[in-house]
């Protein structure tokens, strides 16, 4: 799993059959001190996260493919969870 942050999100006019159910957002991968990492990924998001937000992400498609009911489905990412902010110390 990697950490990332919601950039955006994917609307398209016409794509793949398995795309239709779930929203495709754009994921900025984070290395641990929170700063922006390699190049953005797509990935499917179930949970709905919101945009600036933290989630964990999962490259296995075969977990993305058997969610959106198709072995033949391009998607390979996958938002596991949405991560909580930290409260700061008191």
């Amino acid at each position: 799993m990697q950490l990332a942050r919601i950039d955006g999100v994917v609307v398209a006019t016409v794509c793949h059959p398995s795309m239709g159910r779930y929203r495709t957002v754009i994921c900025q991968p984070l290395n641990a001190a929170g700063e922006a990492e390699g190049p953005p990924v797509l990935a499917v998001d179930p949970h709905g996260a919101a945009l600036h937000q933290q989630v964990l992400y999962t490259t296995d498609g075969s977990a993305t493919r058997e969610l959106v009911g198709d072995e033949h489905s391009p998607l390979r990412n996958l938002i596991c969870a949405i991560v909580d902010p930290v409260a700061p110390a008191a």
